[in-house]
């Protein structure tokens, strides 16, 4: 027994070590000043409205003067202590000085599946200071082994529509209250209170049950992939940023391509995820030159053909960079990180890694070799051309005849073919036009003999004629 108790308060603190806090980011408090219309919270010469089909919870924080107020005929105000309405007295209240009709948004608008409506962090302590942790977007939204919380002290509207129904999770707070059991959370979800909170088909499933494999567990909402980035680019899904890299990639798990790096390791059984995570933390990510790189590492099973997918361990790694340096810290961490695992990699239980890179450097080398082939044909024409002009003005020689040979091949066999023939000012060999008449009826042979024994440089046989031609 007492073997037993060691090993559940074992697998708790590995369960504790290894658990992630989603925290809900809006809300429907009466002091948010985005849940208005005019953007700033009421004032005592304004007139309140709340449409009458709103359904609606709001948690009042304070005491407000008001000339008016329209209530929804399904909503509740929850109070905190001291708070209340007032009828406005006519008293002056300073910055509201003009009267408006002031109403209460929608909020029918929030989806628990949009990730940008969650924080996310590894202690209640990072989230109270807002260390929030960078995850890929499926792992944003709560996993089947969060902890969700709802503030307290606020108020909430959320729609819990899921293509897969049941959302499984560890626990859930809400208001201050904790469900860490499908018994308790279920006696709650019938409440007035839980009908405004939350509407839509899903059901949650809590089990209080933390990962139970040190190498990492998926989170589940891979199945909700397409839900999820509906909900967060819209159902059109054209809502992702314009990226500055060449061959942007997509992490498993993202709903939109990056620029930066990805690492994919495959593992052994002892492979333990939290002590690699510490590993690059404190060996990379604490050096300055990687203050601006955010790190995401879980485990994910790549979309393949097969339904039994090896699962490997994700490392996506983004940075801070703009312009042509886009990715290139990412890209500089995970060659290190490479190295390391060369050197390392077995003692943490790391088979191999592999690496896919996008970087803004990618898109400017690609350019630039373009743009100077280009500039490198351009000044090669220009100064052919000028050779030639040169050449033409008599002012140089070319070392080759093939150029001339080819302008005047046609001439030249017309010279040597036809009887009456005078000859040609030919300016590579710098011949008179007289030169046929002073050999008077010597042969093509001699002729071609002739040239070739002058040893002066500038006469020799043109190769681009047939010997056997001129001879014919």
């Amino acid at each position: 027994m007492k073997g037993l108790f060691f090993l559940l308060l074992f697998m708790q603190l590995l369960a504790a070590s290894i658990a992630v806090y989603k925290q809900w980011i809006p809300n429907t408090n009466f002091e948010n000043a985005s849940n208005w219309d005019k953007d700033r919270i009421p004032c005592a010469n304004d007139v309140v409205l709340f449409k009458s089909n709103q359904v609606i919870s709001v948690f009042v924080q304070s005491t407000h003067s008001l000339a008016d107020m329209y209530l929804p005929l399904n909503g509740e105000f929850i109070m905190a202590p001291g708070a209340g309405f007032a009828a406005f007295d006519g008293s002056w209240d300073p910055g509201c000085d003009t009267a408006s009709a002031v109403s209460f948004t929608d909020a029918e608008k929030y989806k628990w599946h949009d990730p940008a409506l969650w924080h996310a962090a590894t202690s209640l302590e990072d989230l109270d200071q807002g260390k929030y942790i960078f995850a890929v977007d499926e792992e944003r939204v709560p996993c089947q082994y969060d902890d969700v919380i709802f503030q307290p002290e606020t108020s909430f509207r959320v729609n819990i529509d899921s293509s897969e129904q049941m959302i499984h999770l560890r626990s859930i707070s809400i208001m201050g209250q904790k469900f860490t059991s499908a018994v308790a959370l279920a006696e709650y979800m019938p409440t007035s209170s839980a009908k405004l909170q939350f509407h839509g088909n899903g059901t949650f499933q809590v089990t209080n049950a933390g990962c139970p494999d040190k190498s990492g567990c998926e989170c589940g909402n891979a199945g909700k992939h397409r839900q999820i980035c509906a909900a967060l680019l819209g159902d059109s899904g054209t809502r992702c940023p314009a990226l500055a890299c060449k061959d942007p990639f997509q992490p498993v798990g993202h709903c939109c391509e990056i620029c930066g790096a990805t690492i994919s390791l495959e593992y052994t059984p002892g492979f333990d995820i939290r002590q690699y995570q510490n590993r690059i933390l404190h060996a990379f990510l604490s050096l300055p030159k990687y203050a601006g790189v955010q790190m995401a590492i879980s485990k994910v099973r790549k979309p393949q053909t097969s339904r039994n997918a090896v699962p490997v361990i994700q490392i996506v790694l983004m940075d801070d960079k703009t312009g042509s340096q886009t990715g290139t810290n990412a890209e500089q961490l995970a060659e290190d990180i490479i190295r390391d695992i060369t050197v390392h990699g077995d003692s943490f239980g790391i088979v191999t890694g592999t690496v896919q890179v996008a970087t803004g450097s990618n898109s400017n080398g690609e350019g630039g070799t373009i743009a100077g082939t280009v500039i490198g044909l351009l000044l090669g024409v220009l100064l052919l051309g000028i050779m030639l002009f040169l050449h033409w003005k008599g002012m140089i020689r070319l070392p080759s005849v093939h150029l001339a040979g080819l302008w005047n091949r046609k001439k030249d066999q017309d010279v040597v073919a036809g009887p009456s023939d005078k000859g040609f000012d030919n300016p590579i060999f710098d011949t008179p036009t007289n030169r046929a008449e002073s050999h008077g009826a010597c042969s093509g042979e001699e002729a071609l003999k002739e040239m070739a024994s002058k040893d002066s440089g500038i006469y020799f046989v043109n190769p681009l004629y047939d010997e056997t031609e001129l001879i014919a």
